[in-house]
């Protein structure tokens, strides 16, 4: 992505969740330069990876494939953070935006429809070889409710909603076109984006930047390239 693509996806998502009365901590809004006023005291945030997460998974089509993200908690297994985490995912909706088809090996997450238009989540089992079963029914929880739904199922969540999502079972979370702009909501165990993500066909979780202009917020996964 470039850089400007990337500083205003963050300027548009900051201004839907303003529009939703959602605040972020206080390092949402940090400029550059605060970071590196404030580096020695934020040890934390930066080995967990919380703040702004903007990827497009390195398909050069983040109208469709991507999403802003941004990381409030996480912790790790070594002991840094919390034992949980907590993000806020924001998906334009013209045209529809996604987080393409994976799972996870060890995290249960709590997606949740935060504010916005309607989330829809597509899902399918894995196999032991971590293929995509297209035969068996899918067995999983909306807000504590049994629902057991044939392999390929589009799920659709409204506001205040929820579905939970647990390791092994393939996901594929987008906003239904037209619907409004998605602030989507996850609760879960520690996230690690580096070693807990499977994707069905293969993409970079952290996508390329091409430097066209200055950036004007740190990505999580940047810190050690512009602060440290």
């Amino acid at each position: 992505m470039k850089r400007s693509e990337i500083n205003a996806a963050i300027d548009t998502a900051r201004a839907e969740l303003k529009k939703q009365n959602i605040t972020l901590p206080c390092f949402g809004y940090f400029t550059p330069d605060e970071w590196k006023e404030k580096k020695d005291l934020c040890d934390n945030v930066f080995s967990v990876m919380l703040g702004w997460d903007v990827t497009d998974f390195d398909t050069d089509d983040f109208a469709h494939q991507g999403c802003v993200l941004f990381t409030v908690r996480n912790g790790s297994v070594d002991g840094a953070g919390v034992p949980y985490a907590e993000k806020y995912l924001i998906f334009n909706d013209v045209p529809s935006q996604a987080i393409p088809l994976h799972f996870h090996f060890k995290k249960t997450e709590d997606i949740i429809n935060r504010a916005g238009g309607i989330m829809c989540i597509e899902v399918y089992n894995s196999t032991p070889e971590g293929d995509l079963d297209r035969v068996s029914d899918v067995v999983f929880y909306t807000d504590g409710i049994k629902n057991v739904v044939p392999a390929g199922t589009v799920v659709e969540i409204t506001t205040g909603n929820s579905i939970t999502l647990t390791p092994g079972l393939y996901h594929r979370i987008f906003v239904k076109e037209s619907t409004g702009m998605l602030i989507a909501g996850e609760v879960s165990s520690i996230n690690d984006d580096k070693t807990d993500n499977r994707f069905y066909a293969p993409t970079a979780r952290f996508c390329g930047v091409e430097e066209d202009e200055a950036p004007r917020y740190i990505l999580a996964n940047e810190y050690e390239k512009f602060v440290l």
